[in-house]
């Protein structure tokens, strides 16, 4: 993510597959009424801005409701909808710099002809995510034309994914639900009032557009740049439009006005029903887009051909089914999981609960933050769409922020952080999907940059798979020529075989990607002179550090993040090749190559170096943490076989958050991970509050500072959810942790659902910081060494469906061998 200056921000105040444990579905008996405070998030007035709206959605179609009364707009996005299209971005002049810009960092020490030469081997910008349009419904009293509006309430449900507004509009009571339909595949507002009302629909978009309204619908057909430059550019021209086909992409979008009371009509230039007391409104979109390395060249009329369809199969439909069909739809994963704090004061509006966080701290409103990450997660990255971007699916700018894109070196990869944790594996998918482009578009950029085999990828990845460095020369080498983001990708690959124990997945999909960024690493791992592997050029990702004159520089060789994704590249690819049978000489080099490359090192503070050489921070804040890479999301780092890094990584984030580190959403977001990892429930409950304060508007979106007050990440809610689910229950390197980072703030509480590696779901509830209830379902016979928390009495036993579990040892844990699949319950010493 390209840097922004750093500004002071105040919180906005008035803004693999399973069936469902036990305990999870008696939790949710209790979760039937739509209102329950649990899991609704409500306010006392409409938005009235973007970011303070609601956002509801289905993977493809977004919505962000404002909720306004008389007057109400939907922000309307489709996540296919891109400028531009498939371009080459690769620099076949790169290839030739790559010997100079090694020598100057290996062999003369010349770090800032090191940065010039970079530079000389970027290419050009990607492109944007744009906004779809906007949904503008109006409601009149018909009886005397009120527009005194009282008992509003504003609210999104997280249990049906369901965005309602109340009130009542002079004397007629109004209900307003709206909501985007994965099944049906459109967007549904209903309106039901105790006496007549005229409503109104009328369709618009920021991009090149034509309208037309009849009495059965409102069109628009239009077409996206095919040119839009990042936000952070100054230019004279920055959106460009194409009249030639497949230079830009066309899109229509068409909405509808159902009621058993009567029929729409044509008014004034908008979709008008008059005098009814139920309407519904159906809006379906569709692009262009063939695929990420396709030209977008479906013509309108194709394009419009499948949004009658679809909203045609739609309107055959009663209302409630449509409802019924979707809320079954979420359902289906959002209960799969529960999460209960403790109680909390209902008379206040969730924005007032975050505005007053500080002074009130609230474990349940963590909770209620805890589900609106999962339920983000399911809006916005269905199998069968493309991946949540930036914003997950929701932007409102021709030129969004960092254009939307895909960041990659930690951006995109900590929206899917929570995906297997909190049992979400299969909306996992669209990223894995989205790989098997980049790797094709990767493979050209490894030869043509760099002359080397395999696949790389950089920092920016677009709707059209940019797999190139950027920067057209100018920009700052700590993004622009970040070059380990295929390695951190496939992390994500290797993750989900661990959860799942897919070997179907991992033969067909995850493995040949991993071996092809694999081949790269093993073709950029170059000699330091001193008998040992390093990468050069290498940058620690957006940071900078003094170079010998005293000045800043960018480039160097062996940072800590290269070394530490390749090395956790290499070894989940030597396991691969032992669990597939497979590619067994290709392991063993790439082992000896592992054991080969430069030691991780310690620097003068006790600090985990960041550069192999223990350069001087010109950033000690710097939001990014990369070096941190191994103790989070990495693991090669944990407590019990590698203390002496794990206090070293300590005291490294110290001095980042001691410095302003973390004062982004997603920095903080990590942060709180990574004191999750070290175990320290006091210090990551701390990082939570310090992004509610912070870094959280009062709809909970993440929050990133600019020069304007504030801008929505989605980063930061996927990553503050995967904290919370890390400080609750933790499985990696072998062991299963539970409750490895509960603070003294939640002293009770229960969780169910949670997924730990191996195919383990894990039920917990506890009481004055101990284990009362702890129960697993396993997904096959085996041997799993769990850590409970020494707050816990002893176990004396685990009961199975199908016979009990056998405690093999109790050593560092408990070791317990499961007998058969099915769920155990853990029955504790008094």
């Amino acid at each position: 993510m390209r840097h922004l200056t750093r500004r002071a921000f105040l919180p906005f105040a008035a803004v693999a597959p399973r069936a469902i444990s036990q305990v999870a579905q008696s939790a949710s008996h209790h979760r039937e009424n739509d209102h329950d405070a649990n899991y609704t998030m409500w306010f006392r007035s409409p938005a009235s801005n973007w970011i303070d709206a609601l956002p509801i959605g289905n993977g493809r179609l977004g919505g962000m409701v404002f909720g306004g009364a008389t007057q109400d707009r939907v922000s309307l996005n489709e996540d296919t909808l891109y400028s531009g299209y498939p371009k080459d971005g690769n620099n076949p002049g790169a290839k030739s710099r790559l010997a100079a810009v090694r020598k100057a960092i290996l062999q003369d020490e010349n770090y800032h002809l090191a940065d010039q030469i970079c530079k000389e081997m970027q290419g050009p910008y990607g492109e944007a995510y744009q906004p779809l349009g906007d949904m503008y419904v109006t409601l009149a009293h018909n009886a005397d034309g009120s527009t005194e509006v009282s008992e509003y309430r504003r609210e999104l449900n997280l249990d049906t994914a369901i965005a309602q507004t109340t009130f009542r509009l002079g004397n007629v009571d109004v209900t307003k639900q709206c909501f985007v339909s994965y099944p049906d595949n459109v967007l549904v507002m209903s309106i039901e009032a105790s006496e007549p009302v005229t409503v109104t629909v009328r369709l618009d978009s920021q991009l090149r557009h034509t309208a037309d309204v009849s009495d059965t619908a409102f069109v628009i057909r239009g077409k996206a740049p095919v040119v839009s430059r990042p936000n952070y550019l100054r230019t004279d021209n920055p959106i460009q439009y194409s009249d030639e086909p497949g230079k830009g992409m066309y899109f229509v979008s068409e909405a509808r006005i159902l009621s058993k009371d009567g029929k729409a009509r044509a008014a004034n230039n908008v979709l008008q029903i008059d005098k009814v007391r139920s309407a519904y409104i159906l809006f379906a979109a569709g692009t262009g887009f063939r695929g990420y390395d396709k030209i977008p060249d479906r013509p309108t009329n194709e394009i419009h051909a499948g949004v009658r369809a679809t909203l045609n199969k739609a309107a055959a439909k009663p209302l409630q089914l449509l409802r019924d069909r979707h809320v079954a739809a979420h359902q289906k994963y959002f209960r799969r999981v529960a999460l209960d704090l403790g109680e909390h004061d209902k008379m206040r509006s969730t924005a007032e609960r975050v505005a007053e966080f500080e002074k009130k701290p609230d474990p349940s409103l963590l909770a209620l933050y805890f589900h609106f990450g999962r339920y983000l997660l399911i809006s916005s990255s269905r199998p069968g769409t493309l991946p949540a971007n930036l914003q997950g699916i929701w932007n409102n700018e021709l030129r969004p922020p960092w254009s939307s894109n895909w960041t990659s070196n930690i951006n995109v990869q900590m929206n899917y952080w929570l995906a297997e944790t909190c049992n979400l594996s299969e909306f996992h998918q669209p990223l894995f999907e989205m790989l098997q482009t980049l790797a094709k578009n990767g493979a050209k950029t490894a030869e043509v940059n760099y002359g080397m085999p395999g696949w790389a990828s950089h920092h920016n990845i677009d709707g059209w798979c940019l797999s190139s460095p950027v920067g057209e020369g100018k920009g700052d080498p700590t993004w622009a020529n970040f070059a380990m983001s295929a390695p951190w990708l496939c992390a994500h690959l290797w993750e989900h075989y661990l959860f799942t124990g897919d070997k179907g997945f991992l033969e067909s999909q995850a493995y040949p990607l991993m071996k092809g960024a694999a081949e790269f690493c093993s073709a950029w791992l170059v000699s330091d002179g001193k008998g040992r592997l390093t990468t050069c050029p290498s940058v620690s990702t957006e940071n900078d550090f003094l170079a010998p004159d005293g000045k800043k520089a960018n480039v160097s060789a062996g940072c800590t993040m290269d070394i530490a994704l390749i090395r956790e590249l290499f070894k989940n690819c030597i396991e691969a090749s032992r669990v597939l049978s497979i590619d067994t000489e290709w392991a063993a080099h790439l082992g000896h190559q592992r054991d080969s490359m430069i030691p991780y090192a310690i620097g003068k503070y006790g600090q985990l170096q960041e550069w192999s050489v223990d350069f001087v921070e010109s950033t000690p804040g710097q939001r990014h943490m990369s070096h941190l890479y191994p103790l989070y999301p990495g693991n090669e780092f944990d407590m019990e076989s590698a203390s002496k890094w794990m206090a070293a990584g300590r005291v490294s984030l110290e001095r980042r958050l001691a410095n302003g580190g973390a004062y982004t959403g997603w920095s903080r977001a990590w942060a709180s991970n990574l004191w999750a990892r070290l175990g320290d429930g006091a210090q990551a409950w701390t990082s939570l509050q310090m992004h509610m304060k912070v870094s959280t508007a009062g709809n909970f979106f993440d929050t990133h500072p600019s020069g304007n007050g504030a801008i929505f990440q989605i980063d930061g809610n996927f990553g503050t959810t995967s904290a919370i689910g890390e400080m609750l229950l933790q499985s990696h390197n072998g062991l299963i942790r539970i409750l490895p980072a509960l603070p003294q703030a939640w002293p009770n509480g229960n969780v169910a659902g949670l997924r730990a590696r191996g195919g383990v779901t894990v039920d917990i509830t506890w009481n004055n910081g101990a284990i009362v209830k702890l129960a697993m379902v396993v997904q096959q016979p085996g041997t799993h060494r769990i850590v409970l928390p020494a707050t816990s009495n002893k176990v004396r036993s685990i009961q199975g469906t199908k016979g009990s579990a056998t405690i093999t040892a109790r050593d560092a844990g408990i070791e317990v061998k499961f007998p058969a699949p099915g769920k155990y319950r853990f029955v504790f010493h008094a």
